[in-house]
């Protein structure tokens, strides 16, 4: 591999961090607009891209005022936010930041990158305002303390650098640093690990998709930016389904071993926990598939094959394959606790009818 010479072109582009948070069980995109101002927001689209790919509900989307923050590199820039509201209650908030830079600098800033503190910070400040007037339309609101952030190095093709393809043959040790927010050098494994998932639609453009953050290089890219920013949401929602799923089933475990143990009617001692998992069973279903299919990406276009290779990198299938184990194993439990209740009652009602018979018999018997 070839080292860029002193005299390489400066890289101008944009740095792109989404930032992902959980607000609540569910929100009425309807009464939010009431209370805030907002646009309905469809996904971007070029020509490419079909209309079947789109948002099962649309999101809402809030511009909020810029701010200026001080950034590894960078120094003090404008970062300008824009906020998405989605039906199931998780919101991604987008940063921009212009930059031009040299491959060096680049490389500072991705391995800055590595530690998001300043971003996630700077995301809760820019809508806490907004989540507070939003609280009515959210069921539930509850800003969990949990977030997932992605970031992107969106790169402006330009005529006097180097093209895409030289860039993966001449410098694929440099991508792959981008990509994976490292600074130091990596090894040829490494190397070849980070640069394995990319896709580029024409000579000019290319995505490099990571576990950490993506590098594209391409003027227009909306609809790829979009597509990262929404399995980035996907990903915390599954988080924190998973989280949800686990505080529940240790809960459920210790209501069977109380079960195993005890010899009071569990429907007297464990009604009301026992609606509880039959609620929190429906809940986490609906939950998972709005979460699972709120963007349709069908067939084979190109902005669905990004969506295939991030979601890889983020293992969502895995994720969606443990929620439903979990799912699976609660609803088991809700069942095991149900069918124990219902032969509790049987037994009861048996007993009962048992000794209205002798007392029947013992009245005949009084009266004669």
């Amino acid at each position: 591999m070839t080292p860029f010479p002193t005299d390489t072109p400066m890289f101008e582009g944009y740095l792109h961090c989404f930032v992902a948070f959980d607000w609540g069980e569910e929100v009425s995109l309807e009464k939010a607009r009431s209370l805030v101002s907002a646009q309905v927001h469809d996904l971007p689209r070029k020509l490419r891209t079909p209309a079947s790919i789109a948002y099962q509900s649309p999101p809402l989307r809030f511009d909020l005022p810029p701010s200026v923050l001080a950034l590894p590199v960078l120094g003090d820039v404008e970062v300008h936010f824009q906020l998405m509201l989605f039906d199931f209650g998780a919101v991604s908030l987008g940063m921009q930041v212009p930059f031009h830079l040299s491959a060096a600098e680049l490389t500072r800033l991705a391995g800055a990158l590595c530690d998001p503190a300043v971003f996630i910070k700077a995301a809760r400040a820019a809508s806490e305002s907004i989540y507070h007037r939003l609280k009515p339309a959210i069921h539930l609101p509850h800003w969990i303390d949990l977030s997932e952030e992605y970031f992107v190095l969106q790169l402006l093709p330009d005529s006097s650098l180097t093209s895409p393809s030289q860039l993966l043959v001449r410098n694929p040790a440099w991508l792959a640093g981008l990509v994976r927010l490292e600074s130091n050098p990596l090894s040829d494994g490494e190397i070849a690990e980070a640069l394995r998932l990319r896709l580029g639609y024409s000579p000019r453009d290319l995505v490099i998709i990571d576990w950490t953050a993506a590098v594209i290089i391409d003027q227009d890219c909306g609809e790829i930016l979009e597509t990262l920013a929404f399995a980035n949401l996907q990903l915390l929602e599954f988080r924190h389904i998973d989280n949800r799923l686990d505080a529940r089933l240790q809960t459920a475990y210790a209501l069977i071993n109380q079960l195993a143990q005890s010899s009071r009617p569990i429907w007297q001692r464990h009604a009301r926990r026992l609606r509880d998992l039959g609620a929190l069973k429906v809940e986490i279903n609906i939950m998972f598939e709005k979460a699972s299919n709120a963007l349709t990406l069908v067939g084979d276009p190109y902005v669905a094959r990004v969506y295939d290779q991030v979601a890889s990198r983020f293992h969502l299938d895995e994720w969606g394959q443990n929620i439903r184990r979990s799912i699976s194993v609660l609803e088991s439990f809700y069942q095991v606790v149900s069918n124990q209740a219902a032969s509790y009652r049987g037994e009861v009602l048996e007993i009962t009818v048992i000794l209205l018979i002798l007392i029947e018999i013992l009245l005949a018997l009084f009266h004669h």
